[in-house]
């Protein structure tokens, strides 16, 4: 099946540095697929380059079948964007920012207005039309970005990190929207830090690091192909990890507690009792961040 986007041995480099090294992947009709990765690993080059922002260094890059290196304007007809950072313009409107964004694709001026009245609506903002960009909140001026995507009604849409700073009310909408638009047959493509917000909206994802992909896959394929079903936690003492070295174990050391991957908690949850004494123990199901940490590391990154 042919996608809407398809990649094969992308690369980008700077100053003979490569942002993003001889990836390949493909984005089908109808699907949410993630950029997953830590700061600096090649999600936003890549995005750049379906935007037909930054220009590929090599390898073949096709969206909609066009390559966006000669055909950016015809791309760009059929995408919406929302960007990490909010860019909305002051001196408008929520009504005004949409009218006037939706010249810039040659709408005629009563369409634009349906189409603005219908966005507002979808993204809860009716009431807000006539407001000034600055009276907004945070979570406000985030769905009103999404509305201003979607004013050429895109067949791809593009999102970088969409609920950054968002409360947890102001998120959930957005997500809704955005399981809906899926719904309507709509294809997204999104990075984000949040695992949760990943492992809720994606079908497939991709973790990168350094520029190359590690893993690729749906969520829970992800989570059980490199992580298993449950996590053991236990006191990080030189009694436990003696313990468990003993019974040949494996675990992973972080700070005061010790994680251990596992299909089958409550048998293994019995025998560390029973053999390993004195140690309080929890368990919990295995999330896309016990992968994601796993793959990537736990260093922090600035």
């Amino acid at each position: 099946m042919t996608g809407i986007i398809e990649a094969d041995d992308l690369t980008k480099t700077y100053n003979d540095t490569a942002a993003v090294s001889h990836i390949r992947f493909s984005v089908l009709k109808g699907e949410i697929f993630g950029f997953l990765g830590p700061n600096g690993a090649g999600k936003t080059t890549t995005m750049r380059m379906i935007q037909c922002v930054s220009p590929r260094t090599s390898g073949t890059l096709l969206v909609f079948g066009l390559d966006p290196d000669t055909d950016p304007a015809a791309i760009k007809q059929r995408i919406g964007v929302v960007p990490q950072e909010t860019n909305l313009d002051p001196d408008f409107t929520c009504e005004g920012n949409l009218l006037t964004y939706a010249r810039y694709f040659d709408i005629p001026e009563i369409e634009a207005q349906k189409r603005a009245e219908n966005l507002l609506a979808f993204v809860s903002l009716t009431e807000k039309r006539k407001t000034s960009i600055d009276k907004l909140s945070g979570g406000m001026k985030r769905r009103l970005i999404l509305a201003r995507a979607l004013i050429n009604t895109p067949d791809l849409l593009i999102l970088d990190e969409p609920t950054i700073g968002l409360d947890p009310q102001a998120r959930h909408l957005i997500w809704e929207r955005l399981r809906l638009l899926r719904a309507q047959g709509n294809t997204i493509v999104l990075t984000t830090h949040y695992l949760d917000e990943a492992a809720r909206l994606c079908d497939r994802l991709v973790i990168m690091d350094h520029g190359t992909f590690l893993v690729e896959g749906s969520p829970a394929e992800l989570v059980r192909n490199h992580v298993g079903s449950e996590i053991i936690e236990m006191d990080n003492t030189p009694e436990v990890t003696t313990c468990l070295t003993q019974l040949g174990i494996s675990y992973e050391s972080l700070g005061e507690q010790v994680q251990i991957a596992t299909d089958s908690s409550r048998e293994l949850a019995k025998t560390l009792l029973d053999r390993c004494k004195n140690s309080r123990m929890s368990t919990r199901p295995a999330t896309l961040e016990d992968v994601f940490l796993k793959l990537t590391g736990r260093t922090l990154r600035e």
